[in-house]
């Protein structure tokens, strides 16, 4: 399937930021191939914040999931006026088809029938070739293969925006480096890592020097994450709990090392180009690790030991539990190694 000269495009990926984040490379290489394309990208609110003002994103419509059906009605009233040439449907999800089904397009290109979750293979006309379940950004980079868009190199281009410089060098001004983003968790607690251990991590790498930044959202968890950890530290981290995507990518983007449960931060930080310490144990890190990040800083918890790698959907619970504050320790060992 080859792209017109100045195709229209809509991307339909609407919801989780590590997803979003998948999707950018997608978006880049089909304006690096195709520069006069116009690109349209199907957002909810938290994704539309974190790519507002990208380059390549040449128009975002915000769907409102909490609005229910008038959520819908509302986004297919834009869309009567925007005919597109190729519709991507990178969410298998119900509430993509739905919006998939009210794009005005010729072509609605989707995952293969096997690996399409909730009847989306009925909304799309023309499919991906079927491949065995692969990592979630390989994942997406299929669809550009079946638009003949090369995918060879992978670019964000998340930032941070000119605009951005000044807060972010006032936000370091007072914190001299190596300094590494501690994401506090996720949104599954299922995820998260045990906060005593982070608090014991804390004090080990600031006993190393190493200034630590604790990052994450505004939940009642995170937040009493952050308070347990100013009360208990010998040397607290600084709190930037809340301090919304942008500017995460701006403290990611300052730091020299990220440390991380699977949550979209973690992802973010990968497109930055920063080294991250992947904690796994929730879900297969095979699927949804950090993306060519060096397997040597991973700490998996998912797999037992000579357990061959999983590909799979499938959860494991109570394996957080499995990493110690010394797992973590080693990783910043080789990382720091590797610098010298």
């Amino acid at each position: 399937m080859k792209l017109p000269e100045q195709p229209r495009i809509c991307m339909v990926m609407m919801s989780a930021i590590g997803d979003v984040v998948h999707a950018l490379p997608v978006i880049t290489a089909i304006k690096r191939h195709r520069p006069r394309a116009r690109i349209t990208w199907i957002l909810q609110a938290p994704g539309a914040a974190l790519v507002k003002g990208h380059k390549d994103v040449d128009e975002i419509l915000i769907f409102d999931r909490k609005a229910g059906w008038r959520g819908f009605w509302n986004l297919r009233q834009q869309l009567k006026s925007r005919p597109f040439d190729v519709v991507l449907d990178l969410q298998c999800y119900l509430k993509a088809s739905i919006i998939t089904a009210m794009c005005r397009s010729p072509i609605k290109l989707g995952l293969d029938r096997a690996r399409a979750k909730e009847l989306n293979w009925l909304f799309t006309n023309a499919k991906i070739p079927a491949k065995p379940l692969n990592h979630v950004q390989a994942h997406f980079l299929e669809f550009l293969d079946a638009i003949e868009v090369p995918s060879d190199s992978l670019q964000w281009n998340i930032g941070p925006w000119p605009e951005e410089r000044a807060w972010q060098a006032e936000f370091f001004s007072d914190m001299s480096s190596p300094r590494v983003a501690l994401v506090a968790g996720t949104s599954n607690p299922l995820k998260d890592w045990l906060p005593d251990r982070m608090r014991e991590l804390i004090d080990a790498l600031e006993s190393q020097g190493l200034r630590t930044i604790l990052v994450g959202g505004n939940s009642a968890r995170e937040i009493a994450l952050g308070e347990m950890l100013a009360r208990q530290c010998a040397h607290a981290p600084k709190n930037a709990l809340g301090s919304g995507l942008r500017k995460l990518v701006c403290i990611l983007d300052g730091c020299d090392l990220v440390i991380s449960p699977d949550t979209g931060p973690l992802h973010l930080a990968v497109a930055l180009g920063k080294p991250v310490i992947g904690l796994y144990g929730y879900n297969s890190p095979t699927r949804v690790g950090p993306f060519r990040n060096d397997p040597k800083l991973l700490v998996d918890a998912y797999h037992d030991p000579g357990e061959a790698p999983q590909m799979t959907f499938a959860h494991r619970q109570g394996r957080m539990q499995k990493i110690t504050v010394q797992n973590v320790l080693d990783r910043v060992d080789y990382w720091r190694a590797l610098k010298q």
